[in-house]
């Protein structure tokens, strides 16, 4: 089975690298499932209805999700009506929508799909360690094939936990810094990692933001409205392959297309 994970989507421009690159890799790469951060897809900030299901319709299967996940009002309803839509898992119990997704693939071959959030500079949520190990024990042999976005700051913390699911899932992508790393790699027990696979979004900017205004902020201090940068678009993202049957990543490729 071959897995396409899409870096965070950023913006209209996010959204445009996916309607120009995606139709294309489906086809080239050969793929069979695809998994995109969406988080910042709705003006650099959130999702909304309208582009949930823009994403949705493009050819991913699942929309994961991070800290910006309820920036706008109407995700409350959306993520418990579309179960493609997956917050991080580890928030406390009572919020609403899931951080945890079983699907197939066009060949009726059963994938999970696992949202988790860091906790190192970031909100402190439950212990996403603790949690994926609830998630596991309660997908209960369904499928082998398992992936898991994990949206955190710190490389460390993203390293431990690919290091805590080594030879437990198919494969641990790292998101939310937008700067795709170098260091894909088949972990012991056949466990794709990367620490962040990148942004999808406006490559002149910084980590999708107008430059000037995060320069203004960094030279004053001052608090500024942040922006989406225009521009040619950068489109990042893995493909993974997994052998559908014990579930281990037998290869991991980064992709970084550019306008």
């Amino acid at each position: 089975m071959r897995l396409l994970f899409i870096g965070d989507i950023v913006g209209r421009p996010g959204r445009r690298a996916l309607k120009e690159n995606l139709p294309g890799l489906l086809q080239e790469l050969d793929i069979d499932f695809v998994v995109a951060n969406g988080e910042n897809a709705a003006g650099g900030n959130g999702i909304t209805r309208e582009v949930a299901r823009e994403l949705l319709a493009s050819g991913i299967d699942v929309i994961t999700m991070g800290n910006h996940v309820w920036d706008h009002k109407e995700i409350f309803d959306l993520i418990e009506q579309e179960k493609r839509i997956l917050r991080p898992a580890n928030y406390p119990p009572g919020v609403p929508g899931t951080g945890f997704y079983l699907g197939e693939d066009g060949h009726n071959r059963k994938v999970a799909v696992l949202n988790l959030a860091g906790r190192v500079f970031m909100s402190e949520l439950d212990c996403p360690f603790r949690k994926v190990d609830q998630l596991l024990s309660q997908l209960g042999g369904l499928t082998r094939v398992i992936l898991v976005d994990f949206h955190a700051e710190a490389t460390s913390e993203k390293m431990a936990m690919g290091w805590y699911l080594a030879g437990r899932v198919s494969a641990v992508c790292g998101t939310h810094t937008h700067v795709q790393t170098a260091d894909e790699r088949i972990l012991p027990g056949g466990t794709a990692y990367i620490t962040d696979v990148g942004m999808t979004g406006p490559r002149d900017s910084v980590i999708g933001v107008k430059k000037e205004l995060v320069l203004n902020k960094f030279l004053t201090q001052l608090p500024r409205r942040f922006e989406v940068a225009a521009g040619p678009y950068q489109f990042n993202a893995v493909v993974i392959d997994v052998d559908d049957d014990s579930g281990e990543a037998r290869e991991i490729r980064r992709i970084q297309n550019y306008e």
